[in-house]
């Protein structure tokens, strides 16, 4: 056999040898990383099994009137709430984090800095603390009704508090740090000189923005937003205080349904529901930007 028929022999070979490394290798990180799924398992997938059996198993077997009791429209309305209160704070904190990590990303070090202790400066202070703080300011004799009538813009106090306008204010004002952290972080990736190039090619300000720019900070933009989302769905404290009872949130169905009636299958069905909804509401999500990303913003 010449040298030239034993070439490609002895590269299917190498590349036969080289295979088994890659899969040995494969092995060995995977035993590495071994304790660290047994943990994840035992933290999470155990307590989302225990949960769903709870909800399908009660004292006569298995069961679905956990789930059809879910159909009461009272269930209804108060998914309703918590999915339109999530997505509102969602909103908000795009529009309002959105130019914030944007500023910090272009300012100076000493300038972002600043900015970012303003962002983080909620986080020193508790989160109870920061709900009854809302309260004091947005009620009817606080601090922001008094202002407004003293200056003659109102002549009777507005409704802030106790109300859906007063609870999504204080999750904006809670969540809003969740979004712009990941936000600046992947905004301070961006190769600035990619706008530039846009801007020699003929590219107005405003187009190499949406093209270039916001394409390229969706990993932060997608990590802040399920960030935001995922915790107010599952929000207790703010919208039981700013809320004052009227309104409702599955977290607080959730809690009332085992603190109060002791039923822990309509609870573990809240729940089991509640965990598909946002999957599914997040592999949307995840979908609808992968394609935007794909399409280069257009």
């Amino acid at each position: 056999m010449s040298a030239v028929d034993m070439a490609p022999a002895a590269r299917s070979e190498n590349a036969d040898a080289l295979d088994r490394q890659a899969r040995a290798e494969q092995r060995r990180l995977l035993s590495l990383s071994l304790p660290a799924f047994i943990l994840v398992g035992s933290l999470v997938l155990v307590p989302i099994g225990w949960l769903f059996w709870l909800s399908i198993y009660g004292t006569d077997g298995f069961t679905l009137e956990n789930y059809t009791r879910l159909m009461h429209p009272s269930y209804k309305i108060t998914l309703i709430t918590t999915f339109e209160l999530a997505f509102l704070v969602t909103g908000l904190c795009i529009l309002l984090g959105y130019p914030v990590a944007y500023l910090a990303s272009q300012l100076g070090p000493r300038m972002s800095s600043i900015v970012l202790l303003c962002v983080l400066f909620p986080f020193w202070t508790s989160l109870l603390v920061r709900t009854y703080a809302w309260l004091v300011l947005l009620q009817r004799k606080g601090l922001i009704n008094t202002w407004l009538m003293d200056m003659g813009l109102i002549e009777a106090p507005l409704k802030l508090v106790h109300n859906f306008t007063g609870t999504t204010i204080g999750m904006v004002h809670i969540m809003l740090p969740f979004f712009v952290l990941p936000l600046y972080a992947s905004m301070k990736t961006v190769d600035l000189d990619l706008m530039k190039a846009a801007a020699n090619l003929g590219a107005s300000p405003i187009k190499a923005f949406w093209q270039i720019y916001v394409p390229l900070t969706l990993t932060g933009l997608g990590a802040g937003v399920i960030l935001v989302f995922v915790l107010s769905l599952g929000f207790y404290v703010t919208p039981a205080l700013l809320g004052g009872g009227r309104v409702m949130m599955w977290a607080m169905q959730i809690e009332r349904s085992m603190a109060v009636y002791a039923d822990w299958g309509a609870a573990s069905a809240l729940g089991v529901v509640l965990l598909v909804m946002t999957l599914g509401i997040l592999w949307a999500f995840g979908r609808l930007t992968g394609a935007f990303a794909a399409t280069g913003g257009k």
